[in-house]
């Protein structure tokens, strides 16, 4: 540490001194003086009255003399104002620094790799860069607005929280990049294990003036920008005056960068899944029809019913995976519980749900009791189900209505999932079920349904019961034991 620099650690108390400079400031701690960086720590002012409420004061005419001034505040202690001009700078600031780095990757690395398509496929560029090219063409545009609201003369005047609002949706291009990420990672790891491309990247750093860190930091960048958003509005609403004409509109941007960090995150998330659902369904006998991932990237519920459809009106178990937009069923194998059989799907676009009093149904003349009814746009597509307890039936139409929003968010947010995802998920999938090896639903895939979290799950639902709707219990058969004692050879 240099001799001007003053050492601190956590809850220690810092007397500012000086604070002319944006990103240091001299203070003091007992009898030790020295440099410390302001971005370190947060502003306490040293009595009893807190900083906002004694400039209230002296807004309201309570004036003090300069002496008693100095013993409050102390020798340049800055105000609320010269806070937020430092949030102010330290925001455009950071916002110049993001796109200079945005454009050394753009000119400096991807500019260079699509000429060398000897060493380069198109596939592995996009998996390496991403949407990169396209997050630097908004953050471009998203400066100059900034430019446009910044006052240089007066930063803490500046009004740019209405540009967060107005590209608010923009942000969400992100999620393409942050989902990409590891994908990006693990293809540039495997390169960089060849000297080739290790002095190919260096020299693409040099011959662009880049500062020495390597691709995969400068790919972190906008993994880390996005991130930090909330927190720099969150300081820049903390030194904002409620009466600021910018006040309002950053405490709104504030709300909704934090909502592009939540849906990234739950983008994620959903991605993730996308891997469990193909192993699901590649564990699955007799598949039939479209993939899952075709139409659906949510599994909503699952669990055992009885079902019961028109013409014969007769009763089947079957068990239910209910994802958006569709729901299949499947048949257990009568001696290996754990092996399913799929039976069929139903288009949930398509159905209305009905909940059904205990009782004699019209439409099957057969008598129920904890059951719901799926009716589709024809005369003939009627399903009727039946669950064990009412509790159960409740969670079931619960899980309905949950798909219904499910489907209308991803809607309004527009998410969906590439071709290219699906597919390479499906291939990870057929690469755990080889051909010609028997099928089973795993464990692995058991707790996937348990780990599955929705909104609306009741907090004070025991966990046992969430194990028994995604696992029925099932008696241990002793037919194979019983074959053992009649065989009358050993090997």
């Amino acid at each position: 540490m240099d001799d001007q620099e003053l050492g601190f650690k956590a809850g220690d108390v810092i007397e500012v001194v000086d604070a002319t400079n944006k990103e240091w400031w001299w203070g003091r701690i007992l009898d030790s003086e020295g440099w410390f960086p302001a971005s370190f720590v947060r502003l306490r002012v040293n009595q009893d009255e807190p900083m906002e409420e004694y400039l209230a004061k002296l807004e309201d005419g309570h004036e003090e003399d300069s002496a008693s001034m100095g013993r409050r505040l102390g020798p340049a202690l800055p105000s609320k104002e010269q806070m937020r001009t430092n949030v102010i700078n330290e925001i455009m600031s950071t916002e110049r620094d993001y796109i200079k780095h945005l454009k050394d990757i753009c000119e400096g690395y991807i500019k260079q790799c699509r000429k060398r398509t000897d060493m380069f496929t198109d596939e592995q560029l996009r998996t390496i860069f991403g949407n990169i090219d396209e997050i630097y063409r908004f953050q471009k545009k998203f400066l100059k607005g900034l430019e446009k609201k910044f006052n240089k003369e007066y930063p803490h005047l500046s009004e740019i929280g209405s540009c967060f609002l107005e590209h608010q949706m923009d942000f969400q291009i992100y999620s393409e990049y942050c989902n990409n990420h590891p994908s990006a990672c693990l293809q540039l790891s495997k390169l960089m294990k060849v000297n080739k491309y290790v002095f190919f990247f260096e020299a693409c750093r040099l011959l662009q003036k880049m500062i020495d860190i390597s691709l995969d930091g400068f790919l972190l960048t906008p993994v880390q920008k996005i991130c930090k958003y909330p927190l720099q509005l969150a300081e820049l609403l903390k030194y904002t005056n409620p009466q600021h004409r910018d006040y309002k509109d950053v405490e709104a941007a504030l709300n909704a960068m934090k909502n592009v960090a939540r849906l990234i995150n739950e983008r994620k998330r959903r991605l993730e899944n996308i891997d469990k659902i193909a192993q699901w369904q590649s564990s699955i006998e007799d598949w039939e029809g479209d993939d899952v991932l075709s139409r659906s990237s949510e599994l909503i519920f699952s669990g055992e019913m009885a079902k019961i459809s028109q013409p014969q009106a007769k009763s089947q178990q079957r068990m239910f995976f209910l994802f958006d937009h569709q729901m299949v069923y499947c048949k257990k194998d009568l001696l290996r519980r754990d092996m399913l059989y799929y039976k069929g799907r139903v288009d949930m676009d398509q159905m209305e749900v009905v909940d059904l009093e205990d009782g004699k149904d019209k439409d099957f003349n057969v008598s129920v009791k904890n059951s719901l009814k799926l009716r589709g746009p024809g005369a003939d597509e009627v399903h009727l189900l039946c669950a064990k307890k009412p509790e159960q039936k409740q969670r079931w139409l619960r899980a309905f209505a949950d798909e219904r929003r499910q489907v209308q968010h991803d809607r309004e947010t527009g998410f969906a999932i590439t071709e290219v995802q699906k597919k390479q998920a499906m291939q990870n999938a057929c690469k755990s079920h080889p051909a010609g090896k028997p099928k089973a639903v795993t464990r692995p895939y058991y707790d996937f349904l348990l780990r599955q979290k929705h909104p609306t799950l009741p907090a004070n639902l025991p966990q046992q019961q969430v194990f028994m709707l995604a696992e029925p219990k099932r008696k241990t058969s002793n037919f194979w034991q019983n074959i053992g004692r009649l065989t009358p050879f050993k090997k």
